[in-house]
């Protein structure tokens, strides 16, 4: 049985397929006759408070997401976090209450959280492209690490000086963050408490929501968490017309790889030492070579997560395989792979230069954009990996996070 953890209180773009440009949401003034439901989720506090009044006419639900689910009450909303992490034993729910409005009874173990809120913190960069997407930077008010961040309209903050930088996991700053007074502050967590900052944070009395997206099995799964970034803001409207974008032109390139005849075998990863950890077959990486028609040679396990193979199992599989996706930001040249270990040459991908890794968009940091905005936009990563895999497809598709690695 999981049981409810208490809590003390959660574009980089292809030619012809864009986000919608951001736009600023425009003030639904608060409900001041108590006999008028609004037509528009409220961006302000009710005056006059009616039971019976359903306060969030707009709403959503996951489609593609597996790890959490919301209930929609007249004034309040229940948010509930399945998986936190891997293999976790409990669930995390939040009750989120119309500000003007009473908190509900019967959620005695549960985390009230006054929204729309007004000042977030964020612990994690794959949380920014969500906040600029939906229109609400303007709450932005601290980050986790300022050389992390990719996306442009949080760097011009960062210059501007407008965000402090407060740290994450065990060194997180709760000091710093008391002093900003944030109405929330999203990070996630592993599970252990030696590096994770939420217990930090709820023992000081923050008001902590974990984002779990890392652990959705498929890529539109793990974008479709900017609905819950939405729930915080009343910004479900906006959430709705950006993801169903993002899903649409996701289903549109991989109805093109879907018509393919031949699809090019694919191994995924690096090894470290003899082991070899690959993405299970039921990963959200598997899905996305399946989705650009490639041939994942590890498709018959069902894993979600990874697998931890002998550097041999690897090699008598992959040696001749098509392509190579190590996803590691150390590679930029074919010397880098033979660097690392002699006996990558032995693979075909290296005598073919067929190796693309996903370090292509770095920033003057180091801090990877793949992990940033690709994560919230699944189907520009799809039409990079299509690019690859069957450049014919999106003959005008230049490739955003991946490059092809040569001498």
């Amino acid at each position: 049985m999981k049981q409810i953890l208490i809590l003390t209180l959660l574009t980089l773009a292809l030619t012809g397929c864009v986000l919608p440009a951001p736009v600023a949401l425009q003030p639904v003034a608060p409900v001041m006759d108590g006999s008028t439901p609004p037509t528009e989720n409220l961006t302000g506090c009710v005056d006059s408070f009616d039971a019976e009044i359903d306060y969030f006419p707009q709403k959503v639900q996951p489609e593609h997401a597996a790890g959490w689910t919301v209930e929609y009450h007249n004034h309040y909303k229940v948010l509930t976090l399945l998986d936190p992490w891997a293999e976790a034993e409990l669930f995390f729910q939040y009750v989120l209450v119309q500000c003007g409005t009473p908190a509900p009874e019967g959620y005695p173990d549960a985390a009230v959280i006054e929204i729309p809120v007004q000042r977030v913190a964020v612990l994690t960069s794959t949380e920014l492209p969500h906040l600029n997407a939906l229109a609400v930077l303007d709450r932005l008010v601290a980050v986790e690490e300022f050389d992390y961040v990719n996306t442009p309209a949080v760097r011009e903050l960062i210059d501007g000086g407008a965000l402090q930088e407060v740290g994450g996991g065990a060194d997180v700053n709760v000091e710093m963050l008391i002093d900003l007074t944030p109405d929330l502050v999203v990070t996630f967590a592993y599970g252990n408490p030696d590096f994770d900052a939420h217990p930090k944070l709820i023992e000081a009395g923050l008001p902590v929501v974990l984002n779990a997206g890392y652990m959705e099995t498929t890529p539109l799964g793990r974008s479709e968490w900017v609905k819950v970034t939405a729930l915080f803001f009343n910004a479900e409207d906006r959430a709705t017309s950006v993801f169903t974008e993002i899903a649409a032109q996701y289903a549109e390139m991989a109805k093109l790889a879907a018509a393919v005849m031949e699809r090019p075998t694919v191994l995924v990863g690096i090894a470290r030492g003899d082991g070899w950890r690959v993405p299970g077959g039921g990963s959200y990486f598997a899905r996305y070579i399946a989705d650009a028609g490639g041939a994942y040679l590890w498709a018959d396990n069902d894993a979600t997560g990874s697998l931890p193979l002998d550097f041999e199992v690897v090699f008598d599989r992959a040696r001749d395989a098509d392509f190579w996706i190590p996803n590691t930001g150390t590679w930029f040249t074919l010397a880098d792979v033979a660097a690392a270990d002699e006996r990558y040459t032995e693979f075909a991908p290296y005598t073919n230069a067929t190796l693309y890794n996903n370090n292509a968009n770095l920033n003057e940091w180091g801090g990877n954009d793949y992990w940033e905005t690709g994560v919230a936009n699944p189907h520009l990563v799809l039409a990079d990996l299509l690019k690859i895999f069957h450049p014919d497809l999106l003959p005008d598709h230049e490739l955003i996070w991946f490059q092809q690695l040569t001498d």
